[in-house]
């Protein structure tokens, strides 16, 4: 029997088991003109009256699964969360998800989720509520509760289900991060009761709804820390949040804390006036603007989709040339996002290092047992090919150049690039501080080099700048932004200007830090300033981290001479001071961390005044053209420097009432560029 709905297909498999059927039921999302499932009001109203035809004629068993190839349920629908219009609204939302899925949780039949895919917010507290879940082990299998990340709290039941199906530490950690767990992992603690082949999911839910096997518990020590010993987990946690996130700027990971400590995990028993509760997250500021935060990373991501019915770019061969840490980098994300990668230098002695590096990354980022890991990682170094002679570049899809910053070098370079490479071939420069135009001025046909500009490390930075010249081919920019895709990386389009956006704004702020130094103003109260703000890291230690030398070097090369130089910045740099990559610069270095001295006390508007020329630069990047938006600008700046996302961008920011440039001496700061990360 077939029973249809709008955004839901339930199956029932009739019979005795004995020929006719096992008598399980199958409940298939398939959310009408969604590429994905998302709980929307019209998909939960259907699960209601599906749970009604459930209760009315029990089945054996019911297995909930996608008709999705994209993956399980990707959560709320957003869309319609940021159309509710009052704090009650807000209740009511909460309160459907919250009485829907405690309903799925008493059906007197077991219930299991069959999740492949993404797995994410409602979609994983959908399944916590079901009494099996049945992971398919693929790599695009994830499995989180990222509502922090919105700056919201998981109210439809996670609060309550995780902490008591995994145990509180690893739940908390889960939740006040809003990291994914893979399909391996989630068997491991607990997250899921079976991993299993894909050509077996069906078989093996089957099995298991049908089994009687006893719901898994954790173990009594989680068991106790879920009970008797919630305050000291709680107090642990609170302390691990303060460390990187101010309860003034994101007040979601403190709530979470407290509605699970002292409110059993319920959002709606939060009394209003508390601050957990529903009506103080979601009249945060915070949560609107890293919800606008989340769409504005999806328009980048939308970036590397086909427009057209030509279908998307998929490059398989990349070939690099230049092997320093950069273009060495880029060759390893590439070879680990399962490409082919050429990798071309002078000589292999050049390419070892890269080689190295890019070892000891897939050793990171490569899951599962010692042989799977092992295999995974042999497979991946043999896609990362060492190619002095450059015999790469006539098979591949991508060339990108990686060599030092000099425009002749550039130029001889991609001259013999264009003899050699296919000519349907992707030509991308890496440069951040030369104009594509005229890197591209020797060219036969200067409409095929573009810019696909990466920030250093490249493969923890999301943000990938896709730079148009002024002659670049429209199509081999978009080539170009399916390819960073490719890379799970956000494309930011923006035109060839010096810095182009995301240096363009670094430049000036790190270099109204390095001002404040020199006037005497301690380097540690200058990061602690900024920090304070909500940046990731202060100014003074980011020009450490990314060396004194390429500081130097790029503010001499895209300020033009017309900006000085500060001077101990010149002294440290001629003393050989670098910064982190030689031991000393600002700060004295020790295993790979700033020693600083304790700061007693921050001169007032500090943050205001190295942020302002911030402002102003992101300002006049979009009055330029260099992006299309300020809602790209702010992206940008988000994703590309860890400008407080709390903030919703710096654009944003200045929107609301943030602080403005503080005198007209910060016009003349403007133009200054320092960074060249």
């Amino acid at each position: 029997m077939r029973t249809h709905y709008e955004h839901l297909r339930l199956v029932r498999d009739e019979g005795d088991g004995e020929g006719g059927g096992d008598g399980v039921a199958w409940l298939y999302l398939d959310r009408a003109g969604a590429a994905t499932n998302t709980l929307s009001r019209d998909v939960l109203d259907e699960l209601a009256a599906v749970l009604t035809v459930l209760e009315a004629q029990p089945p054996k068993g019911l297995v909930i699964a996608s008709a999705k190839p994209a993956g399980f349920i990707a959560g709320a629908d957003i869309e319609e969360f940021t159309r509710l219009d009052s704090p009650q609204a807000a209740r009511e939302l909460v309160g459907r998800g919250w009485e829907l899925f405690n309903r799925l949780a008493r059906l007197r039949f077991p219930t299991l989720a069959l999740i492949r895919g993404h797995c994410l917010g409602g979609g994983l507290e959908l399944a916590l509520a079901c009494r099996y879940r049945v992971v398919v082990d693929e790599p695009a299998t994830k499995l989180a509760l990222p509502e922090v990340m919105l700056g919201i709290v998981p109210a439809w039941g996670g609060m309550k289900r995780l902490p008591a199906t995994i145990g509180a530490p690893a739940a908390l950690d889960l939740m006040l991060t809003g990291k994914s767990v893979d399909a391996r992992r989630a068997k491991q603690i607990g997250l899921a009761d079976e991993c299993v082949p894909l050509r077996v999911m069906e078989n093996a839910a089957r099995m298991l709804v049908l089994s009687g096997q006893r719901r898994q518990k954790p173990a009594l020590t989680l068991r106790l820390m879920n009970g008797p010993l919630k305050s000291i987990v709680a107090d642990r946690a609170r302390k691990q949040v303060a460390s990187k996130a101010p309860r003034e700027h994101y007040p979601a990971p403190y709530a979470i804390v407290d509605i699970w400590q002292r409110f059993g995990g319920n959002a709606l028993a939060v009394p209003a006036g508390h601050p957990a509760s529903l009506e103080a997250i979601f009249r945060s500021p915070t949560a609107k603007n890293l919800i606008r935060v989340f769409f504005l990373q999806e328009r980048l991501k939308g970036f590397g989709k086909s427009d057209d019915n030509r279908g998307d770019f998929a490059p398989r061969h990349v070939h690099v040339v230049g092997a320093g840490v950069m273009g060495g980098d880029i060759a390893a994300v590439c070879a680990l996002a399962g490409m082919t990668v050429t990798l071309q230098d002078q000589t292999v002695e050049r390419i070892a290092p890269a080689i190295g590096r890019a070892a000891k990354l897939f050793e990171r980022k490569l899951r599962g047992d010692a042989a799977t890991k092992a295999r995974q990682v042999r497979f991946a170094l043999d896609r990362l090919i060492p190619d002095p002679d450059g015999h790469g570049m006539r098979r591949a899809d991508v060339v990108i150049e990686a060599i030092f910053e000099n425009l002749d070098a550039k130029r001889a370079l991609f001259a013999d690039l264009e003899r050699r490479a296919t000519p349907d071939a992707v030509l991308a420069t890496n440069t951040s501080s030369l104009r594509i135009e005229d890197i591209a001025a020797g060219l036969a046909n200067p409409a095929r080099l573009v810019g696909i500009h990466f920030f250093n490390p490249v493969a923890q930075m999301p943000l990938v700048e896709v730079v148009a010249g002024e002659a670049s081919d429209e199509g081999a920019l978009r080539c170009a932004a399916a390819f960073v895709r490719r890379l799970d990386k956000l494309p930011l389009p923006v035109r060839s200007a010096p810095g182009f956006l995301v240096n363009a704004v670094l430049g000036p702020y790190m270099l109204e830090a390095l001002r404040c130094v020199e006037e005497g103003i301690a380097p540690e109260a200058v990061d602690a300033a900024l920090v304070a703000f909500g940046m990731p890291m202060g100014p003074v230690e980011l020009v450490d981290t990314v060396g004194l030398d390429i500081a130097l070097a790029a503010g001499r090369a895209l300020g033009g001479g017309a900006v000085a130089v500060p001077k101990r910045l010149a002294e440290l740099v001629a003393a050989g001071h670098l910064g982190r990559k030689s031991g000393q610069g600002y700060y004295r270095w020790s295993d790979g961390k700033a020693q600083k001295t304790a700061v007693d006390t921050v001169p007032a508007g500090l943050a205001a005044r190295i942020v302002a020329p911030l402002l102003a630069a992101a300002r006049r990047c979009v009055d330029e053209g260099v992006v299309a938006d300020a809602d790209l600008a702010d992206a940008g700046v988000i994703f590309g420097t860890g400008f407080a996302p709390f903030t919703g961008g710096p654009l944003h920011y200045l929107a609301s009432g943030g602080e403005k440039p503080l005198d007209a001496a910060s016009a003349r700061r403007d133009d200054a560029i320092v960074s060249a990360r």
